[in-house]
């Protein structure tokens, strides 16, 4: 059996190919958009896929196992549960085959067997892997969301994603039977392949280790080792993070049925005198420097989102889907990088390209973002000079937070514009500098120009020893 694993950095997530040597067949799990990567390793181990499935209908990137299954002529296999509600719409103009708790499926010598693993979402399934050329046991299971490394998937995104009020908490209970269904049914021995590490906001506290055991998971990993109903509800619910905002789009797509690709290209780069006019024809313009080079001088009316590891969760909660958007800044490698990027979760429209060059030669006088030391912070809001807006998410927020700040998280923060007090010099704080940086970006953009930002964020501020507050955490809500 060959076993080739495929993480991505920014989306930290991980997919799977599985061949049979002696037959040459190989299966993809939880294919991402990057179709490529599997033909090419498939190649190089003389391997064909010819069978494609994946764990559940993601949220978090668009899926590429309908392009994969289509490309290679595999057999695409599907979740039949999880009811109407929650079917794939593409499945029968595919011809995809449905799979069920209990169903097998054969890759050559390899056997796939089904387990319905609800509680992430309702359709989850968990595929366990044996090698029958030399055992009649699992070696291991690709448990997609369902099991992390330290953590399991969280059951809230139903709710907090998808806007299906009320079932987080059924999600939760649903989780835990099924938790408890396959802890004993099967051996402590068994491998356990996740579809994500740290870094995903599909969990709250999963570890960057790439893959463990049933066994050490019982022993070390919260939710397998919770035993009470109750206190597994109360603990998966609390302190999750806000989903990425363009998490609502990828459910959708997912289970409409995502566009083939295609491959990624690299948008045209475009001549100078095209940027004006793009901005004022109110077109979203994506500036891919760092927030430091973007502070010191940039175009009115540009937003700042840093192409690096958080650029996808940024740009899937400020970029609109659907319309033409443009990136500034750096060379053609970096729009390559950033087009590619954001073909990852569904955003392909990127229209075109400028360098550095255009921010140089602009014509008009740039906007800054000045910064502000966490002292001179507390003694303007001492003498009531400045309004401070926190742009955490809420988990942190529960954590600790300035006193009588407003807590505006970043994601959302476009649609929040009105409720920014008026009247005063904005500071943005957000955990460590970066966020809130961003956040100055879209304020400018959106009218409100006079903005600061808090060097250090809120680690700088409780460091000095400014005054927090501590709220008791939050049941994740809508």
């Amino acid at each position: 059996m060959i076993v080739k694993r495929f993480y991505d950095e920014k989306l930290a997530q991980a997919s799977y190919l599985i061949g049979c040597a002696a037959t040459g067949d190989a299966l993809v799990v939880d294919a991402n958009r990057d179709t490529e990567q599997y033909v090419r390793a498939a190649e190089a181990e003389k391997l064909r896929v010819t069978a494609v499935t994946e764990s559940h209908i993601h949220a978090d990137y668009l899926s590429g196992s309908r392009e994969l299954a289509a490309r290679t002529g595999a057999t695409l296999y599907l979740s039949g549960e999880g009811g109407d509600d929650w079917s794939y719409a593409f499945a029968d103009s595919d011809g995809a085959t449905l799979v069920h708790d209990g169903d097998r499926f054969s890759v050559g010598n390899i056997r796939i067997e089904v387990r319905h693993t609800p509680g992430h979402t309702p359709e989850h399934l968990t595929f366990l892997v044996t090698d029958t050329a030399g055992a009649d046991r699992p070696i291991a299971a690709v448990t997609g969301d369902f099991i992390f490394v330290g953590d399991v998937g969280r059951p809230d995104l139903l709710e907090r994603a998808a806007g299906l009020h009320g079932t987080m908490e059924a999600g939760a209970r649903t989780l835990f039977s099924s938790l408890r269904r396959f802890k004993s049914e099967q051996p402590d021995w068994l491998q356990i392949w996740p579809g994500h590490g740290a870094g995903s906001a599909c969990g709250k506290g999963m570890s960057a280790i790439p893959h463990s055991t049933l066994g050490y998971e019982k022993l070390f990993n919260w939710a397998l080792s919770t035993e009470d109903e109750g206190e597994f509800v109360r603990t998966v619910l609390a302190g999750q993070p806000e989903p990425p905002r363009y998490f609502a789009d990828m459910k959708r797509l997912n289970r409409e049925g995502p566009p083939a690709l295609g491959g990624f290209r690299v948008p045209p780069r475009l001549l100078g005198s095209q940027f004006a006019e793009a901005l004022e024809a109110g077109a979203t313009v994506v500036d891919l420097r760092s927030t430091d080079a973007f502070g010191a001088g940039h175009v009115p009316g540009t937003i700042n989102i840093p192409l690096n590891k958080s650029f996808p969760t940024w740009a899937g909660a400020l970029v609109p889907f659907g319309q033409p958007f443009y990136l500034l800044g750096g060379d053609e490698a970096a729009a390559a990088q950033a087009a590619r990027d954001l073909a990852m979760i569904g955003l392909d429209d990127a229209a075109g390209w400028w360098g550095n060059d255009a921010v140089d030669a602009w014509p008009g006088e740039l906007e800054r973002v000045p910064q502000m030391n966490a002292a001179e912070v507390r003694a303007r809001m001492d003498a009531g000079e400045v309004a401070v807006v926190d742009v955490r998410g809420r988990s942190e927020w529960d954590a600790g937070h300035l006193p009588d700040v407003p807590n505006l998280p970043l994601a959302y923060l476009a649609d929040r514009v009105g409720e920014i007090p008026a009247g005063r010099t904005v500071v943005l704080q957000c955990q460590g500098g970066a966020r809130s940086a961003i956040a100055a970006s879209v304020l400018q953009a959106h009218g409100i120009k006079d903005v600061i930002n808090l060097t250090g964020g809120y680690q700088a501020w409780a460091a000095a020893g400014h005054p927090t507050e501590k709220d008791a955490p939050a049941l994740a809500s809508a």
